[in-house]
Parts: C-alpha cells; structure tokens; sequence
C-alpha cells in the first residue's frame, strides 16, 4: 500500500513538472519553431501527446511479468531468448504442385512454418470445373478440390516436423479434414499434427464476405472443428480468430482489438453452451492481428489485446487453467498499406510493420512481399520478405530482451488507452445481446466502414500522407519500367479442372455415395459433421460434393445490407 501511495505522489510530482517544462521550455521554444515545420502529417500525431511521462504511464510501471497473467508482457517468461516466433510465408497459386514448389522453396532458405493462401473457389466450396469457379482457379491461391491435391501440395514435407496455417472459413472442417488424412497417410498421429485452420465466420460476415452458409449454421460448423479438435487434435489450433481482415478494411487499431476479441467471445460461448468446458478447448483457440504502420500504436495494442483476453476469460469463463488466458496471436504486415506506386517504399513499410509485431510479442509472422500490390509475390520477392523477418531475428537485438518496450511512457500510457477504449466498444457489443446479434445489426460492419471512409478522407486531403501517393510523388512513375511480377499459367486452370474430372471417373462410386449420404444423415441429426466430413474425404469426395450437401441442408446466405 505504501508502494502504491509513493507511485501516485510521483506521478502528480512528473505531472507537477511536465506543467513547469511546457510553461518554461517548451512555450518559448514553440513559438520560434512551430511544430508544424516539420510537415508530419496530422493523422499521424492525432490521439497523441506531444511528450508522455510517468503521469502517463499506468501506476507502477509495467504491469506484471512474462509468463504470468495478464500476460501484457508476453505469454513465455523468456520469448524470443528461448524460441524464435515462427517464420510463416503465405503462399498459393496455380496448382497444388506449383505451391508445393513455393513451400520447399522458402523452407530451404528458412522458413519455419507453412501459410497456405486458398483461391476463392475453394474458399467458396466450388471445385475447379464448376461454372461459377471459370476465370478465379489458382489465381489468388491455390486450387483444392479434394484429398488427392491435398496431397500432392504437402508432398515432401514431414506434417510431424512442420506446422501448417491454412486460411480457410467456410470449407475450413473440408481442408482441415483433408489435412489430417494425409497426415495420417504419412504415419503422424493426430495428437502430433501442428497447425491452424482460420476457421473464423463472423469475421467473415464483418469484413471479408467469403462466406456459403447463413451465420446459425456456419457457427454450428466452427464449433464443431473446435470440439472435434479438443478431443482428437489437441496441439492443432481449431481456430485463428481474425482481426487482420477487419484493419484490412479500414478499421482503427481499437475497433481490430475489440472486434477480434467479440468474436472471441462468441465462439467461446456457444462451445460452452455445448457442454464442453472452457478449460478443455480454450488453450487451443489463436488470434490473427495486423501490423500497421504507426509502430508505437501497434506495440500497444498487441500488449493491451493479451491483457484484455486473460481479463476476459477470468472473469467472464471462469477459466481455471493458466493457459486458456493466454492470448496466442499470428500477425502479418498490413497489405492495405502497400503501394503500387514506387513499390520499393513497401521494403520499409514492411520492416516496421515486422518490428512492430515482434516488439509486440508475436509468435508467428508473415511479412508481405514489396510487390504484392501489383501483382502475387515472385520467388525473388517473397525471399526478401522472409529474409525482412531473418534480419530482425539475427541482427537487430531485438529478440535478445523479453517486452523490450515495456516501461515507455508513451508504450504503456497507449496500452492502457487501446485496452480502456476497446474493452468500452465489447461492452457496446455486449449490450446489444453479442457479436452475433450486433453482426445482424450492422454494427461492427457501419463502424468499420466509417473508419475506412474518414482515413481515406484524410490521404484524399493530404492530412495522412502515404510517400509516393500523396506526398514526395515521382513525376515520372508509370513510364519506367514496372517491377518484374509472377504470372500464373493459363493452362493451369484445365490442368485442374480435368484432374476433379479425373478423380470422379477412377474413385468407389459406392464409397462416395455412401459417405455423402451419412453426412446427410449426421446433419439433421444435429451430430458433430467433423466424423462424417473426414469419411466424405476418404471417399474422395470433392470439396464441391461436400458443400452441395450443406448447401441443400442450409442454403446460402445473402447479405441484404449489401444492396
């Protein structure tokens, strides 16, 4: 007590100080050199102090040790020192041998993870040869239709060595089913399979719009993947609740961390309500956050999101293990601030993005590649990007101290700030009966929206200046040549389209009838589909086939709002 009475008499005493400095120091300085001279942009100074102190900072200092709750400081007592966050380059295009190619590829010059990029048909639950899919097969991912690709994307790769992301949603229990086939082709248990399926609908609905079923059944889908994984995967993260979707959108840095952890909260809720206990799934649940541009806001708010989720799942759950509090996030650099003009800037913007999300205890990382706004990453690129996150890990000392921001005033008055303000707009989400509900409200998508619309005034009016668009702009840009980018084969997409037709000819016609026919049956019978999908998928059931019989049960949902 005696300690803490001390602390606030320091801090009125820095406040007492910080008074007589801008009185004495500052005024007469300022009015000789006005702070505007330096040309910084006023969306990069706004919500800011000019100087914080330790009035600023949360009383005490830093709160708490690594390792231990609130895990502001990090979830491992000694981070980095004893394990290097996970390199993780996402990768995806053409077919599943081509993408296979790009995995070994970054693999041998040091990848330590895999993050698989899907197109959109199988994101949609379409197979290649499909009508709607002509036009879109490998083109911003690659292409799975069924276990056989599956297969051949993971050829050479040992699934009990390395870990696999895999961002898919709405097909996610079809991908991850094929994942964990092939897996248990090679020899490797279950229990030993590492990996990540997103597996995160509402942020589907929110920000990202690839979505098939209405939200009742895909949240009966999500928790079905969690609590099949709870029991028969149980170092596989069943879902990786997505806030870098929502900042892709044009959400603030609060609206990202309150959003995400909504969601959170949702998933958790209805697992719950299934009978399982929280304990039981709760450590298996990860986060994806985006890095952006303003390092010290980013620092912040990766502190204040681990703070508020332990805070969450004490209070809210009950949670009595240690680890369902711990708050366990991937992060990748912000597309949306990649440039297609002077793309070379995009090298810089992704190095502080990285430095932020180490800085800010990630524990895994995909840094873009500086060409991605023309175009997928070459070879040549994406070994730069990965190279990015080799050079802060080796070289800039960074890793060598566990929360190295920690006790700056202006690092902790932020963290403070991110965790107040976003723990207000859950609230907001509670009050109106969710996420869920707030989703059919409209709520997080207008706020969203509106962020996205005010940031983009600013660039417009040159209050937020981006280098190379609005300010420091090369005349002659757009008549030199453009930066080398990759080109997916046009051939590609028959050579996919005849390996489904392929498969259909050669595969157990009966199997495959049957297998579908039980997942008919296990769907009306409200049974967990994880068991019949993975039968589905033995049978060489396509990603399609499987779908079309959710989609007969559920139907497809429309957004209305959208117009």
């Amino acid at each position: 007590m005696a300690k803490r009475v001390r602390a606030k008499d320091r801090a009125r005493g820095a406040a007492t100080e910080r008074e007589r400095w801008e009185r004495e120091t500052l005024a007469p300085f300022a009015r000789a050199a006005p702070e505007g001279a330096a040309g910084l942009a006023s969306a990069a100074t706004g919500g800011k102090e000019r100087l914080y102190t330790s009035a600023d900072a949360p009383v005490g200092g830093a709160p708490g040790f690594p390792g231990e709750p609130p895990f502001t400081r990090g979830i491992y007592p000694t981070m980095y020192r004893g394990r290097l966050w996970t390199m993780r380059q996402y990768a995806g295009f053409g077919t599943a041998a081509e993408t296979n190619e790009r995995f070994r590829y970054l693999l041998r010059h040091g990848q330590t993870g895999l993050s698989t990029a899907f197109d959109l048909p199988t994101q949609m639950g379409l197979d290649s040869d499909a009508p709607l899919a002509r036009g879109e097969v490998g083109r911003a991912g690659v292409p799975i239709g069924s276990v056989e690709d599956m297969r051949a994307l993971l050829a050479g790769i040992p699934l009990g060595k390395v870990s696999t992301s895999m961002t898919i949603n709405a097909t996610a229990a079809v991908l991850m089913s094929m994942y964990l086939t092939v897996a248990r082709g090679q020899g490797v248990a279950w229990a030993d399979v590492r990996g990540t399926v997103q597996n995160d609908l509402l942020k589907e609905y929110i920000a990202r719009g690839t979505y098939i079923f209405p939200p009742g059944p895909s949240m009966r889908l999500t928790c079905d993947i969690i609590e099949f994984a709870a029991r028969e995967a149980p170092n596989f993260n069943p879902i990786s609740i997505s806030g870098y979707h929502i900042r892709e959108a044009g959400s603030t840095a609060v609206q990202e961390v309150a959003f995400t952890l909504a969601d959170g909260i949702a998933y958790t809720e209805a697992v719950v309500e299934r009978g399982v206990p929280v304990d039981a799934f709760a450590p298996q649940l990860a986060f994806f956050f985006n890095a952006h541009n303003d390092l010290i806001e980013e620092v912040a708010k990766f502190r204040a999101a681990r703070t508020l989720w332990a805070e969450i799942m004490a209070l809210r759950f009950a949670a009595k293990d240690p680890r369902s509090a711990v708050l366990r996030f991937h992060t990748q650099t912000a597309g949306s601030t990649l440039t297609a003009q002077q793309p070379e800037n995009n090298l810089v913007r992704v190095a502080l993005q990285a430095l932020a999300a180490v800085l800010g205890g990630t524990q895994s990382l995909h840094t873009n590649a500086f060409d991605e706004a023309l175009a997928l990453p070459t070879e040549k690129a994406a070994r730069i990007a990965l190279r990015t996150q080799q050079v802060i890990a080796h070289e800039s000392g960074v890793p060598n101290t566990v929360d190295p921001a920690a006790g700056a005033y202006a690092i902790e008055a932020k963290t403070r700030e991110i965790a107040d303000e976003a723990r207000a707009l859950i609230e907001r989400v509670d009050a109106m009966g969710g996420m869920v509900r707030a989703i059919e409200r409209g709520f997080p998508q207008r706020e969203i929206h509106e962020a996205a619309y005010a940031h983009q005034r600013r660039v417009e009016a040159g209050d937020a200046r981006v280098v190379g668009v609005n300010v420091h702009v090369d005349e002659a840009e757009g008549k030199g040549p453009r930066a080398d980018t990759l080109k997916v084969r046009e051939e590609a997409e028959a050579e996919q389209a005849r390996a489904v037709a392929a498969l259909r000819r050669r595969r157990d016609g009966r199997a495959w009838k049957a297998a579908l026919a039980q997942l008919a049956r296990d769907e009306r019978a409200g049974a967990n589909l994880m068991p019949s999908v993975l039968r589905a998928v033995g049978a060489r059931a396509t990603v399609g086939e499987i779908c079309e019989v959710l989609r007969d049960a559920w139907g497809e949902y429309a957004d209305r709002r959208r117009g």
